[in-house]
């Protein structure tokens, strides 16, 4: 199964971008996953294709219309019933997923295998896939909430711009799950969107040469990964440290697990913190309900 994104966003040329290079860019074109693009702007209903307005009660910036994104979303998600519509006509779809022109602004699904696919099957005739809305005001994305994500058939983003969007759109469509990459914020959530595409890409079944990769890293234990080295084994006056030149599995694999921990504790408190609370909460759970009510 082909993992099929579609990214609704104003700039459709920054996509696949980064992503078509590297393993991704090899996924990309053995059609383990496709990307396709919606242009937002094709969705506005004014001569000047207005996707954005002044915020209420003033403010600097702009909103990003509900009304437009509404539609652009809908004609992804509910193909053919026409609710959502194109300023240029027609049906529910910017285009048939076959046609590879891209006239109205929007691409084809990036793999060489385009022709052959319908695009994400619809259940029911309607797109299931998870809708993530990138937002600085969203939830911090997780390592664990990437790989539920790469286990599925795939993803539709809608990336934000200018002051973010109107509140509406997240109240009529409360499917859409908000996203943020981090504490930080960017001029668009494209960026933000390549982002999270590559972790999902690289999880898929063939993408990675080794599968270990994917199991022994940052964030998939609750921890910080532990420290690398690799040949020359001296370099500048340092060494590489002894135990992980010893041949021995069992201790290599107790220094490593010491130095995860050790820096997860030091670098993200909050990491170990949740990690720690998570050990030790099946433990307190029990000794709980033995406990009387009245102790």
């Amino acid at each position: 199964m082909t993992f099929a994104a579609t990214i609704l966003t104003l700039y459709p040329e920054m996509f696949p971008g980064p992503l078509g290079h590297s393993i991704a860019g090899r996924a990309l074109a053995e059609a383990k996953w496709a990307c396709e693009t919606v242009q937002i702007r094709d969705f506005a209903t004014d001569k000047h294709r207005t996707v954005d307005d002044t915020p209420a009660g003033g403010g600097a910036g702009m909103v990003l219309k509900c009304d437009v994104l509404a539609r652009a979303l809908d004609s992804v998600i509910l193909p053919g019933t026409g609710r959502g519509t194109s300023a240029a006509g027609g049906g529910a779809s910017l285009r048939d997923p076959m046609d590879n022109s891209s006239d109205r602004g929007g691409s084809p699904l990036h793999h060489p295998a385009a022709k052959a696919l319908n695009g994400p099957p619809p259940l029911a005739g309607e797109d299931r896939r998870p809708i993530l809305a990138m937002t600085p005001r969203g939830k911090p994305i997780t390592q664990a909430r990437i790989r539920e994500l790469a286990q599925g058939p795939g993803v539709i983003i809608l990336c934000g711009r200018f002051e973010g969007f109107d509140e509406r759109l997240f109240e009529a469509r409360p499917e859409i799950e908000q996203v943020s990459l981090a504490d930080i914020v960017l001029s668009g959530g494209e960026m933000a969107a390549l982002t999270i595409l590559d972790a999902c890409i690289r999880l898929l079944p063939g993408v990675m040469g080794a599968t270990s990769s994917g199991e022994e890293e940052s964030y998939e234990n609750g921890l910080l990964e532990y420290p690398h080295y690799t040949r020359p084994q001296e370099w500048e006056g340092r060494t590489i440290p002894e135990v992980l030149r010893s041949g021995d599995h069992a201790k290599i694999a107790a220094w490593r697990k010491a130095r995860s921990e050790e820096d997860t504790r030091s670098r993200r408190p909050d990491l170990w913190e949740r990690h720690e609370g998570a050990r030790v909460q099946p433990a307190s759970g029990a000794r709980r309900k033995d406990k009387e009510p009245d102790q």
